[in-house]
Order: structure tokens, then sequence, then C-alpha cells
């Protein structure tokens, strides 16, 4: 049950509360929004709806009306609604890639709270980099705050037959470079799979992050799989508005909910819902900023041997809305019992085991028993080897079983340009058996970190029939996207990493039970061609693609920035000044003297 009510200041007064001029500046220039005068007394906990609304972004297209939603629980509650815009991330539309402005987005989010008069916040997400974004920027101020994600579109259906976002449009994509479907096809999908709002309806990473925010406690039960335009996603968000200000009456800070045993809960529900490739960067990132240490050996020793339980594109047949109906997460949570830590506490005061004790599954199909899952493996493979010495991954729900131990010559292609340049040459030396790597497409490299990594296959070899090969890259893939593709190798090949140093005719082994990621090349070899290799080229000379090549770390660290990696807090906004608002600057100031 939710603690008593702390006693404490609420952080806001030290504006609102603040004697003379201090106060009644912070005060007074609010009142041209026409609230009442003892709206700012420092009595009433003052809520911040942290908005990634956008038209560019059209997973969050409809978060101004969850936002309202949201401001009528805060004054149910007694609260002060106060909403204030972030950097919205469409993944869809911004380029190079979304992933090269997460850390961009987290330090709005991060500084915006510190800054302002807040004692907690209701982060409003949706598409794919807006999740992490905004919970790492809160983690790093850790004020009380709840998540509400935007909720994934209803189901699509095109010719008779259920397509989902992403999964099914890479199907008709690949299907139209071999004539099977034309132009016209592809536009008349596209209106069915996209015909409502919300975010992608299959397990993409939008969804992925939305059922590890409930899994970690951040969200309200139900805020995995709602779809966006059920009124049920509405209510969910009023009820978050509510309870953020419980949160803040009983100190509910975030490093109380984001514990170690939160994150390995996370970590287990996403190999039981076949969750997107991309969960791992962001887990580790998110428990970079809240001080808790995940590393790609906690998903290897704690979610590779998970059953995938959901029969969700692409690892299976259905979506999000069906997920829905069938129960949600809290099923796949009760059904994994003992494997969850069930004494976690959750944004809403109660216990991960009370918010799924009453759970039941409405249809087995969709979520299946632990003793008949959909794959035997839900979880990330992470592999390691002369070609990944810090790690690369793989998800086997969604590739090829026969795959999974594999030797081949491989096919390098030295960027994005050089593949789409070469892959469909009648000409190219490759075949069923050969080992596709696309490499200079990390973060450093591309710059961002793209979804590039799921590359198509050579034309040649679709007109065979051929369907999967093995695919290699220090990019990243859609959660979307399936296939035998490996992930995320690190160090990635502007970073000096071994996968710059491949050369097309090597030989690559893979051994996924092994975990081995294995170039047949020797360690002398690697160092002569190191020491005649060109620097990467130059992507940037100024500005924030600067930054983020300087700073950002490799994927098996969660590309942060170097310099986020921490928590600052969130300061009180007293009369000291800055060394008030920045406890890092006060330490140095103290240790200086």
């Amino acid at each position: 049950m939710p603690e008593e009510t702390d006693s404490s200041p609420l952080r806001s007064s030290s504006w609102f509360a603040a004697p003379g001029s201090r106060g009644s500046i912070a005060r007074s220039w609010l009142r041209n929004q026409g609230p009442p005068a003892d709206m700012f007394d420092g009595t009433r906990p003052v809520i911040g709806i942290c908005n990634t609304w956008s038209e560019l972004t059209p997973c969050n297209g409809h978060l101004r009306e969850v936002a309202d939603r949201v401001r009528r629980g805060v004054l149910e509650a007694g609260g002060v609604p106060m909403e204030f815009p972030v950097t919205s991330l469409g993944e869809t539309l911004m380029r190079p890639t979304a992933m090269m402005f997460r850390n961009l987005c987290s330090m709005d989010v991060e500084e915006s709270i510190r800054a302002n008069p807040l004692d907690g916040v209701v982060l409003l997400a949706g598409c794919d980099k807006t999740t992490p974004a905004l919970i790492m920027g809160a983690a790093s101020c850790n004020v009380p705050t709840i998540v509400v994600s935007g909720g994934p579109m209803l189901n699509g259906v095109f010719r008779g037959e259920r397509i989902g976002s992403g999964t099914y449009m890479f199907r008709l994509l690949n299907q139209l470079r071999t004539g099977e479907v034309t132009e016209d096809d592809i536009l008349a999908a596209e209106g069915c799979m996209a015909r409502s709002i919300g975010h992608c309806m299959t397990m993409g990473t939008a969804s992925t992050m939305a059922a590890i925010v409930e899994a970690l406690g951040l969200g309200l039960p139900g805020n995995a799989a709602i779809p966006a335009a059920d009124a049920r996603r509405y209510a969910l968000a009023q009820e978050a508005g509510r309870r953020a200000v419980g949160m803040v009456r009983e100190n509910l800070t975030m490093d109380r909910i984001l514990t170690r045993a939160a994150f390995e809960n996370a970590i287990r529900v996403c190999g039981a819902i076949g969750g997107s490739t991309n969960a791992v960067i962001h887990l580790i990132a998110i428990a970079g900023r809240i001080g808790v240490q995940v590393t790609l050996d906690d998903w290897a020793a704690l979610g590779r041997d998970i059953p995938c339980l959901l029969n969700l594109m692409p690892s299976g047949e259905y979506l999000m809305e069906d997920f829905y109906y069938a129960g949600g997460l809290q099923v796949i949570m009760k059904e994994l019992g003992d494997l969850l830590h069930t004494g976690a506490i959750t944004a809403n005061g109660r216990t991960l085991g009370e918010n799924i004790a009453d759970a039941e599954c409405w249809d087995a199909k969709v979520i299946r028993p632990l003793s008949d899952p959909v794959a035997p493996q839900g979880g990330i493979a992470v592999l390691r080897g002369n070609l990944a010495p810090d790690g690369a991954v793989l998800k086997p729900s969604a590739a090829s079983a026969q795959l999974m131990r594999h030797r081949g010559r491989a096919v390098v292609f030295d960027d994005i340009d050089d593949y789409r340049t070469r892959i469909d040459d009648p000409d190219l030396d490759v075949d069923e058996s050969c080992v596709l790597v696309l490499r200079n497409c990390g973060a450093k490299g591309y710059p961002g970190l793209p979804e590039v990594g799921n590359i198509s296959l050579p034309r040649k070899l679709l007109d065979k029939g051929i369907t999967d090969m093995v695919r290699i890259s220090d990019a990243r893939m859609s959660g979307t996207a399936f296939g035998t593709v490996i992930l995320h190798v690190s160090p990635e090949a502007a970073a000096g990493g071994p996968i710059g140093l491949l050369r097309s005719g090597d030989v690559v082994e893979i051994d996924v039970a092994r975990g081995l990621l294995h170039a047949e090349v020797s360690e002398e070899q690697f160092a002569r061609r190191a020491s005649a290799a060109a620097p990467p080229p130059k992507h940037a000379d100024r500005g924030y693609a600067q930054l983020y090549i300087d700073h950002v770390l490799q994927p098996h660290e969660g590309s942060d920035f170097d310099f986020l990696v921490g928590s600052s807090g969130a300061g009180t906004g007293s009369p000291q000044g800055l060394q008030a608002f920045w406890p890092m600057r006060k330490k140095k100031a103290e240790d200086a003297s």
C-alpha cells in the first residue's frame, strides 16, 4: 500500500513560497494564465507534464489529448499541472536517425526538470526513442516520476490478412524488388497498416519500451498494451496524473523504483515478449543514469533462456491490440512467476506481485504458457569473439534456427552507400552460404547508430527464394524487423573495432549456443591491416553532430554521452545559486578548499 505522506517541504516551495521578491517574481508572472492566488502557496505539488507531442512524430500525434487527461488527474488529486515540451523524436522522419538525438532529448528533459519548480513529473512518450530519452533525463534528476506511453495503433488488415507496422512492410518491400507486388500495392497497404493514432502495433521498440516501463514499475498496470485509440488509454493517463501527486506526497523517487531487481525484471520480461534488440542499449543507458550497473553479461545471464510467450509479430503472428484483449503484460509477468522479483515496488505504491495477482489470460493463442512457448529462447543472445570483443547481440526468436550455427565467406560493405550501390549487382560474388557484413554504421561511423543492420538480401538470391542469411553489422535494426541479424558489434568500425578490418573472402563463424562471433583471421593479420588502415572519414566539424561523435559511448555501454552517465540530482532552487543546482560543482569547490 502507499506510504504515509512525507512531511518534507516541496521542492517547488523554494520558488513559490520564498520570501520577498524571489517568491513574488516566481508567482506573479504565472498569474497571467489565470490561476487563483492560492494555487502556488507552497502546499500543492507542482507536477510537470513532459510532452513529446509533435506533428513530425506520427506516433506521438495524439499526446496533446493524453496530456489533457493527465492534467485532469493532477487537479483532482490537489496538484498543480504544468505542461512543458521537450525535443520530440520521430523514428520515421528524422535524419540521419532519431537515435542520434536520444541523448539530446534526455538533456532537454533533465535540464527542464532541474531548472523549473517541479515536484514530480509525468512523462508522455510514444515513438521509440522518446521513452528512453525521457526516462534517462528524469533519472538524472531523481524526482517522483511516472510514465504514460501513447499506446499502439489498432490492428492493420490488408486484403484479408493481419498486417503489422514495419514487419509487413519489410516483406512487401522485398516483394517489390522481385516484382511480386507493385507500388500501388504498397500505397494501399500503407493506409491499412497505419489506420489509427498510436505507435507501431508490432513488438517493435516502441511497444517493447512501453512494456519495459510497466516491468520496471514506472507505469501503471496496463501501460504496455492498451491501444492508443481505446478510451482506457485516456483513463490510465488520468489515473497517472492523480498518482503523480501521491508519489510526491510519499517521496516515491525514481531510485526507489529503479533498483537492481527492477532491471532484472525488465530483462526477463523483454525475453518473454520477444522484445526489440534496441532495448539492450536503452536499458543499459537508463541504468547508468540511476547508478545501477547493467551490462551485456546481465542480458546473457538473465534473459537468454527466457522462453518467448507472446505470439506477436515479428516473432509470431498477432498484434498489440490482440495482446491487450488477451490480458496484457500482467499475464506474461504472472506466468513468469518466481523468475521475477515480485516484491519490487512500482509507481502505484504496490508491489509488482500485487499488481499481477489477479491477471488472467483470455486467449492462449496470443499469450502462451511457459509449458508451451512460442520459442524456447525469447531473450537476447550476446555474442563475443575477435570480431566483437565487447559484444554483439542477436534476437533468436526472430531468426532462422538453421543459421544459429553457421560458417561462411564474408561479403563486406564498407558503408550503407556501398551496400546500396552493389547489393543488386548481378556480378556480386555472393551465394546463400555467405555472411553479409555492413560496417561504418555505428554511433560514430554513420553517425548516430541507425536502424540499417537488417539489410535486404541480394536480389538474385531473393529471386531464388532465399529468405534469410546471416548478416553482421555495427548498426541497429528496427524492433519490427526479423532475420538472422547480428547487431551492435562493439567496438564499431569507426572506433577501431575489428569489424573495420574484415575483408571480403574472410571466413566468419557464428555459434549462438556458444555465444561466438569469430573471424578466421589471425591477430597478426588484423594488426597488419590496422597499421595500413586509413583514418575514418570526418562526419562533422561543429555543433551537435561534433559533440555526439566526440562523446558517445559504444552500444555495450548504452551509447549515452560519457559526461551524462550518473546523476546530478534535482537541486533545490535555493539562493545559494549554482552550487545548489549543481551538486558536483559544489563538491569540487569543497574538495578544492
